[in-house]
C-alpha cells in the first residue's frame, strides 16, 4: 500500500494485485488489532532494533524514518499517540483506521485495485515487462514490486508467494523461520496455568551454554497449554537467534517491585496474621489462584504444613522461588503463527538505497518477504513504511 501510494503520488501509473477478498488483513490485527504504527527512536535506534541486516536499512530510514511515518499517518487525518518504549499507536487504538487511511488514500490518487493472485514474473530482452496472472492474463509493467509479506499468519494472505517469484529470476532465498512467536517450554505446570495471565512480571532470558543473559522484559506474559505467548515472550522469541532444545531459559521475578528481604517481611507478615492455616491456603493474597498449587510444588514445601510450622530456610526459599521461577524452552510454536517471518530475499542481491533487483531491472522488493527482521515495538512495520515508499520512486536501472 505504501509502495503504491508513494508510486502514484509521483505519477506513475498504478495497479495493485491483491489476492485477498479485503485489502490490509495483516495490518487490521497488529498489535492486538491497535497497529503498533512505528517508533520514534532515531536512526541510529531503529537500526539497532532490526538484528537482521539492520544496516541494510541505512539509507530507507534516513529517506523516511519514524518522524515522517507520524507526519505522513496525521495528514491522513488520524491522530497518533506515544506510548511506553517510544511505541506509536492511532489515538483510536483502533488498526482499521490507519488501513483504511491507506486505502482511501490509494483510491483518492487512481491506484487500480485488482483481485487475484500473479503467479509468474512476465520477462522481456533481459528487463521486467510485467507478470502473468493465476488465471493466464497478462498486467502488463514497466516495473514490478513485490510486497507479498512473509509466510507467517497464512490466513492474512501472506503465504510465501514473494519468495516464489522472486526465485523465477535467480534471487536467493535465505531460508525460513519463525520471529516474534511463542515459546515452547518443557515444565508441563504451564499446561495447568493455561490462561492465567502475569499484567507486571519481570523476565530474563538466558543462554544455558554461554551462561549469560541475553534478554530481559518486563509487562505481560501468558502461559498456554505448550508454554508461553504474550507480548514479553514474543519480544524474548527474536532474540534467540539459534534455537536449540533446552537452550535458553526463563527466568520470571513475580514480585519485581519488591527486594527479598521486602518479599520476605511481606510473606511473614501475611503467615503471622493466620498462623494456623495450612501453607497452600495462605498465599492467596500473594499469587493468583491458579498458581498457588504450582508455587506450592515446586517450593517442596508440604501443602497442609500448618505457617507457624514453616521454618526460615523454607520461607526463604519460597521467596526464592518467586524471584525467579524458571521455565526451559524447548523450542519455536509453527512458523504459521508467528507475527514475523525471519529470512527472505538476500539483500546482497538488493539495492538499498531503491529497493531494485541487482539481478532484474524493474523488479523491486519492500517490507517483510526481504531478509530483514526487528524487534517488537513498531519496527518491522516501519521497514514496510521505509521499503514501501524507497520502491515507490521507482529509480529503474
Amino acid at each position: 500500500m505504501m509502495a503504491a501510494i508513494t508510486a502514484a503520488e509521483n505519477n506513475s501509473e498504478v495497479t495493485l494485485l491483491e489476492h485477498n477478498l479485503k485489502l490490509c488483513m495483516k495490518l487490521r490485527i497488529t498489535g492486538k488489532g491497535r497497529c503498533n504504527v512505528t517508533n520514534t527512536a532515531n536512526l541510529d535506534e531503529l537500526i539497532a532494533n532490526v538484528p537482521v541486516n539492520g544496516r541494510f536499512l541505512y539509507a530507507a530510514f534516513s529517506r523516511f524514518g519514524s518522524a515522517e511515518t507520524i507526519d505522513f499517518f496525521e495528514s491522513l487525518g488520524v491522530p497518533l499517540k506515544i506510548e511506553r518504549g517510544g511505541r506509536v499507536f492511532p489515538c483510536s487504538d483502533n488498526a482499521h483506521d490507519i488501513a483504511d487511511a491507506l486505502v482511501n488514500r490509494a483510491k483518492q490518487l487512481g491506484v487500480k485495485i485488482v483481485q487475484g493472485r500473479a503467479a509468474k514474473l512476465l520477462t522481456e530482452d533481459g528487463r521486467l515487462a510485467g507478470v502473468i496472472m493465476e488465471d493466464g492474463k497478462e498486467q502488463r509493467a514497466n516495473a514490478v514490486i513485490i510486497a507479498t509479506g512473509g509466510c507467517s499468519y497464512p490466513r492474512t494472505g501472506s503465504t510465501g508467494d514473494g519468495y516464489t517469484l522472486a526465485r523465477q529470476t535467480g534471487h536467493t532465498i535465505v531460508p525460513q523461520k519463525p520471529s516474534l512467536v511463542p515459546l515452547e517450554c518443557h515444565e508441563n505446570f504451564c499446561a495447568k496455568l493455561m490462561g492465567l495471565s502475569l499484567k507486571n512480571t519481570a523476565m530474563e532470558v538466558w543462554d544455558a551454554q554461554a551462561y549469560h543473559m541475553i534478554y530481559k522484559d518486563f509487562g505481560e506474559l501468558l502461559f498456554t497449554h505448550f508454554g508461553v505467548s504474550g507480548p514479553m515472550a514474543l519480544s524474548a522469541s527474536s532474540h534467540m537467534r539459534d534455537m536449540q532444545p533446552g537452550r535458553y531459559e526463563l527466568r520470571l521475578d513475580l514480585k519485581p517491585a519488591l527486594r527479598p528481604e521486602q518479599l520476605d517481611a511481606r510473606v511473614l507478615r501475611d503467615f503471622s496474621a493466620a498462623p494456623n492455616k495450612n501453607f497452600i491456603n495462605a498465599l492467596n493474597g500473594l499469587l493468583p489462584k491458579s498458581l498457588v498449587p504450582v508455587i506450592v510444588r515446586l517450593s517442596g514445601i508440604p501443602a497442609g504444613l500448618r505457617v507457624n510450622q514453616v521454618t526460615r530456610e523454607q520461607r526463604q526459599a519460597l521467596t526464592g522461588l518467586l524471584k525467579c521461577m524458571r521455565l526451559t524452552v524447548t523450542g519455536f510454536r509453527p512458523i504459521e503463527e508467528a507475527i514475523i517471518t525471519s529470512g527472505g530475499i538476500c539483500v546482497n542481491e538488493i539495492d538499498p538505497a531503491s529497493m531494485q533487483s541487482k539481478l532484474l531491472p524493474g523488479l523491486f522488493f519492500a517490507g517483510e518477504v526481504i531478509d530483514c527482521d526487528a524487534y517488537t515495538g513498531g519496527f518491522n512495520l516501519q521497514i514496510a513504511w521505509s521499503t514501501g515508499v524507497a520502491c515507490g520512486h521507482l529509480r529503474c536501472g
